[in-house]
């Protein structure tokens, strides 16, 4: 029998999704101010590294975020952060800032007296990887993951991931975006490995599935192998349940059966593969474990509502415009 941890388990899971790094800002804002930021599909975080702020967010009560607090927004929700809830200031975009080019940007809200001890010093960032493949663990998560800083017992991976973070952005150096990349991915996979410990058996969220030894072995053979031909008695097997069993858990407690849950990961690998590769039909559907390209077609189709020939053509479409328009922007940032 497989035997995998349930952090193990969660690596495949992070490494599915393809964490590409970070774009970050670093700001110093002087009372009032107020920033606007929204990445939707994209986790975006705030950092305080100085002084306090306030996140609003449209049907949510305000949250206080205080020196040492990281707060990540896991599907980059729109929201402010800002020196107060009611705050006089006129609210400005953030993500222009965030130029990809742009190491270390360094801005401020318009109030340039940030020696002020009201001054809040803020690292925001988004991070980078693949929207599809992350969309079953974004949406298991809360809206806003906060991790505090201060306090009783403060997690030693913040501590130590800020002052790294905090330092490495107030010079150039060699190497700087690799590192600040790496430092990124960390600090928004612990916050997720925070939350995944906290998660109950039988919260009804499937990162309740990571914690069950059945289920984290099955899950961790999904995506460890997904072209294999899997059948509900071979993973049930390998998880040491009846069949019967296995899938009345699997389906209880990730919302849906193993074989569906296998056949929506084949296809958000494939749709990974033509977004990004110049392998024909055919060979992304024996790369996902369909030994029929038309048995993959309508795979697809169900899924995605369109066959794989025209989701390529378009996501092509998509990213040429992205890139025709982007440049203006990154250009004027």
């Amino acid at each position: 029998m497989a035997s995998f941890g349930n952090m193990d388990t969660l690596s495949l899971i992070l490494d599915d999704m393809h964490f590409d790094g970070v774009v970050f800002v670093s700001s110093v804002n002087a009372p009032p101010w107020s920033w606007r930021l929204a990445t939707p599909g994209l986790a975006c975080a705030h950092v305080i590294t100085q002084g306090q702020a306030w996140l609003l967010r449209d049907g949510a009560e305000p949250l206080l975020l205080e020196t040492g607090d990281l707060v990540v927004l896991p599907s980059g929700a729109p929201h402010h952060i800002q020196d107060r809830p009611q705050s006089a200031a006129i609210a400005q975009e953030l993500l222009p800032h965030m130029a990809q080019d742009v190491i270390g940007a360094r801005v401020n809200s318009g109030h340039t007296d940030g020696d002020s001890p009201q001054a809040c010093h803020l690292i925001s960032t988004h991070a980078r990887f693949d929207v599809h493949m992350a969309a079953p663990l974004v949406r298991a998560l809360p809206p806003v993951l906060h991790v505090r800083g201060l306090g009783e017992a403060p997690p030693p991976w913040l501590a130590v991931g800020l002052q790294f973070l905090a330092l490495e952005v107030t010079q150039r150096r060699p190497a700087q975006q690799a590192i600040l990349n790496r430092i990124g991915d960390i600090l928004f996979m612990e916050c997720i490995r925070d939350h995944v410990e906290t998660v109950t058996e039988g919260s009804g969220n499937w990162l309740a599935a990571l914690k069950d030894r059945a289920l984290s072995t099955a899950l961790a053979l999904i995506h460890r192998d997904p072209q294999h031909n899997w059948t509900v008695p071979d993973l049930a097997r390998e998880a040491c349940l009846s069949r019967s069993a296995f899938a009345d858990r699997f389906t209880q407690t990730l919302g849906e059966p193993p074989l569906t849950y296998l056949t929506r990961h084949r296809m958000r690998l494939a749709a990974r593969q033509l977004a990004h590769s110049a392998l024909s039909v055919g060979k992304v559907a024996d790369q996902v474990g369909y030994a029929s390209e038309a048995a993959f077609s309508q795979a697809f189709k169900r899924e995605y509502g369109v066959s794989p020939s025209v989701w390529r053509q378009q996501r092509q479409a998509e990213a040429t415009e992205a890139a025709m328009t982007s440049a203006p922007t990154m250009a004027a940032a």
